[in-house]
């Protein structure tokens, strides 16, 4: 850029076939006001992912696109759970559960793996409406088994306990960020208790176990609840950067959905 300013520069004094002269040195490119280029350094200081103002800007992003998902997802579970035409019609059509699967499958893979959908606008926020009205309705449909009180309670705590994990991730020197062993057990804990019940529920409920597992994974996803807001912040080891702001959204609205899902599976009591 420093060097294209000084070739119209000699252009314009010396003649169209005017040879351009040397470029300036790094110093005397940012050193200011004292002959240097000032627009170069403004430019690098106003546009750095590092910048405060830009973080803090991505974070509000964030945050505004996260409130919209969860508002529509308590919307939906809901409507699901205290509506009973509703909720006799997603509990006699379990079709429907499935190709909500499918489709969130599909967008979170196209989300996650693909940088280009993630990050044109608008096709990412499609995308993201996509994936959380069908995460949404699987929600709901998990949410119609269980009685309004166990589903109201546990709106509650996931709302508490997001609440206090959000607080603690912003005003701690913790660096949740470096804890990748902790997480590591706690995903392989979470891994191997799911293949037990899988292969012990089909023979006989077991309460106890299948509480296990609903600690277990609601531990796993607060914890990772705390991760991925210390990822948004920017200010420990390991930050996302301003443009992925989809994928922060993505990120976070997950470990509330399945912290909501375990928390049910723990509180929850089933309709009589």
């Amino acid at each position: 850029m420093t060097q294209g300013k000084i070739s119209v520069t000699n252009k314009a004094a010396n003649g169209e076939g005017a040879k351009p002269g040397a470029p300036p040195t790094y110093e005397e490119a940012t050193k200011g006001s004292n002959g240097g280029y000032p627009g170069d350094a403004e430019i690098l200081t106003e546009f750095s992912w590092d910048d405060k103002n830009i973080r803090r800007i991505f974070i509000r992003k964030v945050y505004a696109i996260l409130m919209i998902q969860l508002f529509v997802t308590v919307a939906i579970v809901a409507l699901f759970t205290f509506c009973d035409p509703v909720r006799f019609y997603v509990q006699t059509h379990p079709s429907l559960y499935w190709a909500s699967h499918i489709v969130f499958f599909g967008t979170y893979l196209t989300l996650v793996c693909c940088a280009g959908p993630r990050r044109l606008f608008p096709w990412n926020l499609i995308l993201l409406a996509i994936f959380t009205l069908s995460l949404c309705y699987m929600t709901g449909t998990l949410s119609s088994f269980y009685n309004t009180k166990s589903v109201v309670l546990c709106i509650g705590i996931t709302a508490m306990v997001c609440l206090c994990v959000t607080v603690f991730s912003f005003q701690t020197k913790v660096d949740v960020t470096s804890c990748h062993g902790v997480l590591f057990v706690m995903c392989m804990a979470t891994f191997f208790c799911a293949i037990v019940m899988a292969v012990v529920v089909p023979f006989g409920y077991v309460p106890w176990l299948h509480a296990i597992y609903g600690v277990v994974g609601a531990m796993f996803f607060t914890l990772f609840l705390a991760f991925d807001t210390q990822l948004l912040m920017g200010n420990k080891q390991y930050a996302m950067s301003p443009e992925e702001y989809i994928f922060a959204t993505l990120s976070i609205y997950l470990d509330i959905i399945y912290l909501f899902s375990f928390l049910l599976q723990i509180f929850g009591g089933g309709r009589e």
